[in-house]
C-alpha cells in the first residue's frame, strides 16, 4: 500500500497565514485541548521548535502532541497559492483571481458543468441482518439497495425537462466485499459512470415497494412501483473498503481530467457500511480518505460521506456532528469522523430540515448507528436539491 500511495507534499504560500479568516491550532485541531483561534496570540501559541523536528518521536512524550500544529484556511486554497502545483500535472485555472474571490460550492450544475455522485455499498455478509424499511422486513443489503435506487431515481427525475433527459450528473455505484466492482445490473452491468439518460433508457427491473408520501392528511406509507438498477448482494465476510476507495479515486481522476478546466460543483462520494472495515490498516484507510477529499474542481474539494448503517434504531445514533466529542470516545465513530468531509455551511439548511439540527457551525459528513430512516435523510442531505441547477 505504501508503494501505491506515496506521500506528496504541497508547498503553500505563507501569505495564507495572514488571510482574514485563517485560524491557528497549536496541535491537531480535532484533538482535545487544542487551542484554535484567529488572533496573533493564537499564532504565537504554536510550539515552533516542536513543529520543526524531523519526527515526532524525537520529542518528549508531553511535547509530541504539539508536533502537528495547523493553519486552518476557510473554504479552500486557490491553486496559485500552492507553489509546487505544477509537479502534479494540474493546470492553474485561466482566471485564478476570479476564482480566488468566489465562494466555494456555489457553481451552477449545467450540461456543460455537471457534477458526479459515487455510491459505495458494503456487500459483506453481515449486511444479511434483518431490518425494516417503511414497515417491510428485509435484509440490510436489500434496504441499502432500495435506498440507493431511490436516490438515483430522484437524481434522474431532476434531469428530465420536457421529456429531455439532461446530463447534469455522472453517477457510479461501487459494491465492495472481498473485491470492489461496478454495482450496476442489466444492460449497465460492468459500467462505471453512467448518465441520467442511460439510466432512464436502461432500467434493470421494476418492483413494488413502500414509500412515504405527503398528502393533505399528512405523511402516509403507500405501495409504489419503482425502477431498480442496483441489487442486494453478499460478497463474503470481508469489508475491503480500501479497494472501493481505490476504485473511486481511479474514477474521479478520470472525471477530473475531463472537467479540469470547468467550474463544476465538486463530486460527492457516499459510503454505506454496517461496521468495521478490514484488509488494511486504519492509517491506510485514513490516507485514502484524505486523498479523496483533497481532490478538487475549481469550485471546491470532493465531499466524502461515511454512513454506518444499523438494523434498528439506536440511542447511540449520531449524525452530522460538529465536534468529535459528540461521539463519546467511540473509536470506530472517531475514525469515520476523521475520514469524512467537513461540510460547507450551505448544507446547514438541509441538516436543519431533515435532522432538526439548527446549530451554527460546520458539520461532518457522517453518521454512526443510523437506521434505515436516518440513512434516507443522510442520502437526501448528500444529494442536495438546493444546489443551483440550470432549468
Amino acid at each position: 500500500m505504501k508503494d501505491a500511495f506515496p506521500i506528496q507534499y504541497c508547498w503553500i504560500d505563507p501569505q495564507v497565514i495572514y488571510w482574514k479568516d485563517s485560524k491557528y491550532a497549536d496541535r491537531n485541531a480535532t484533538k482535545n485541548g487544542a487551542r484554535v483561534g484567529g488572533d496573533v496570540e493564537d499564532f504565537k501559541a504554536i510550539h515552533f521548535s516542536s513543529v520543526k523536528v524531523l519526527k515526532h518521536f524525537d520529542l518528549d512524550d508531553e511535547e509530541q502532541k504539539f508536533y502537528q500544529a495547523e493553519v486552518l484556511v476557510k473554504n479552500f486554497i486557490p491553486l496559485e497559492y500552492i507553489k509546487n502545483i505544477g509537479n502534479f500535472g494540474i493546470p492553474i485555472p485561466n482566471k485564478p483571481k476570479v476564482l480566488q474571490s468566489k465562494m466555494a460550492y456555489t457553481a451552477q450544475i449545467t450540461r456543460n458543468t455537471p457534477t458526479a455522485f459515487i455510491f459505495l455499498v458494503d456487500h459483506s455478509v453481515s449486511m444479511n441482518k434483518t431490518t425494516s424499511l417503511f414497515g417491510e422486513d428485509m435484509t440490510m443489503a436489500e434496504a441499502a439497495a432500495r435506498i440507493v435506487n431511490r436516490q438515483i431515481n430522484e437524481l434522474v427525475l431532476r434531469c428530465i425537462k420536457s421529456n429531455d433527459t439532461r446530463h447534469y450528473y455522472d453517477i457510479a455505484v461501487i459494491g465492495y466485499g472481498e473485491q470492489a466492482y461496478s454495482g450496476w445490473n442489466g444492460d449497465l452491468e460492468g459500467m462505471d459512470f453512467v448518465s441520467p439518460e442511460e439510466l432512464r433508457e436502461h432500467p434493470y427491473k421494476k418492483i413494488i415497494t413502500r414509500e412515504e408520501k405527503r398528502t393533505r392528511k399528512g405523511v402516509v406509507v403507500k405501495e409504489v412501483e419503482k425502477v431498480q438498477w442496483v441489487e442486494a448482494k453478499h460478497d463474503g465476510s470481508w469489508t475491503h473498503l480500501h479497494k472501493a476507495f481505490a476504485k473511486a479515486q481511479q474514477l474521479l481522476t478520470q472525471w477530473m481530467e475531463k472537467h479540469h478546466d470547468k467550474d463544476c460543483y465538486p463530486p460527492t462520494i457516499i459510503n454505506i457500511t454496517d461496521g468495521e472495515f478490514n484488509g488494511a490498516k486504519r492509517e491506510e484507510f485514513l490516507q485514502q480518505a484524505n486523498e479523496l477529499k483533497s481532490m478538487f474542481t475549481n469550485d471546491g474539494n470532493v465531499i466524502l460521506f461515511n454512513i454506518h448503517f444499523t438494523a434498528s434504531k439506536s440511542a447511540a445514533e449520531v449524525v452530522c456532528p460538529i465536534e468529535i466529542l459528540e461521539l463519546g470516545g467511540n473509536n470506530y465513530a472517531e475514525t469515520l469522523f476523521n475520514m469524512s468531509s467537513l461540510l460547507p455551511e450551505r448544507y446547514n439548511a438541509d441538516i436543519s430540515r431533515y435532522l432538526n439540527d439548527n446549530r451554527a457551525g460546520r458539520h461532518r459528513a457522517m453518521g454512526v448507528n443510523a437506521d434505515a430512516t436516518t440513512l434516507i435523510k443522510l442520502m437526501d442531505i448528500g444529494t442536495p436539491t438546493n444546489v443551483s441547477q440550470a432549468q
